[in-house]
């Protein structure tokens, strides 16, 4: 771990961002791999991926995310909170509003619980787009801790960084799956539900650059970058992930899984920062 830690101090923080969120896409299309050997998914094994999902996600947001950019604030007191309040409030507004336009569906809901505007589109569609809407943060997440750590602010580090992917890797081979086992337990041929559900994560990467590029920009925005990424990924959780995995006879797993989510995001981040 230590030398990946190195390779990545070595390199430019735009381009680490990029290999690290390359890294948990390639996670995303292990997970939809499953579809080549399984038609359908065990429900138990599912929920408890949901919820370990959203265990690593809240972990992630308050570790990797929150309290640096707190610790990043300039002032003292309540002065210190602004910045981190004003990110958090408008991660999550973005993220609402994503959820009221995109068209999209949840796993195990039915197409008439759709959600977002009005469309034709398939449901193989809307259930990529509401992974898809889960990953956007994700990928932004580790594009603004790569690029902290690169400007040298202080409570951001590689190793920090280097975790938060790690963790997000874990809990995307879930969602892959997620995506890709629903589709072929309709009838869609083994290729295609994979290609659906790898395909969900293609937003990582792009979101990492961006984030990454805009902290080395402009750095002052950097407490405000963090704390909109965990608001986005919190409303994800309270939003999706919590409510998919509490709908079916498996919440006592789900519970289970969101604790040793959290646990291991907890640990990552704080063994490797």
């Amino acid at each position: 771990m230590e030398e990946i830690t190195e390779y990545f101090e070595r390199i430019d923080p735009v381009l680490a961002a990029l290999l690290a969120t390359l890294f948990t896409w390639g996670l995303t299309a292990l997970g939809a791999a499953l579809v080549f050997f399984f038609k359908k998914m065990n429900r138990k094994i599912f929920d408890g991926m949901l919820g370990f999902t959203g265990g690593v996600m809240v972990a992630a947001s308050f570790w990797s995310l929150l309290a640096p950019g707190i610790e990043m604030s300039p002032g003292e007191g309540f002065e210190k909170t602004i910045p981190p309040l004003i990110g958090f409030g408008t991660g999550a507004l973005f993220l609402f509003g994503l959820d009221k336009v995109l068209p999209h569906l949840h796993v195990n809901f039915k197409m008439s619980e759709k959600e977002g505007i009005k469309t034709p589109w398939h449901k193989s569609i809307l259930l990529t787009l509401a992974i898809t809407l889960h990953n956007i943060p994700e990928g932004l997440a580790v594009g603004v801790l790569f690029g902290a750590a690169g400007a040298g602010l202080e409570g951001a580090t590689i190793g920090g960084a280097v975790a938060l992917a790690i963790g997000i890797g874990l809990q995307n081979f879930p969602e892959g799956f997620a995506v890709a086992m629903p589709l072929r337990g309709q009838g869609m041929s083994r290729l295609k539900s994979f290609n659906f559900g790898q395909l969900s994560a293609i937003v990582e990467p792009m979101a990492a650059v961006v984030g990454a590029w805009a902290v080395l920009t402009f750095q002052p925005i950097l407490p405000y970058a963090l704390s909109f990424a965990a608001g986005a990924m919190i409303f994800v959780v309270v939003e999706e992930v919590v409510p998919e995995s509490q709908r079916g006879n498996y919440t006592d797993i789900a519970s289970l899984g969101f604790i040793l989510g959290f646990m291991v995001m907890m640990t990552l981040d704080v063994g490797l920062a």
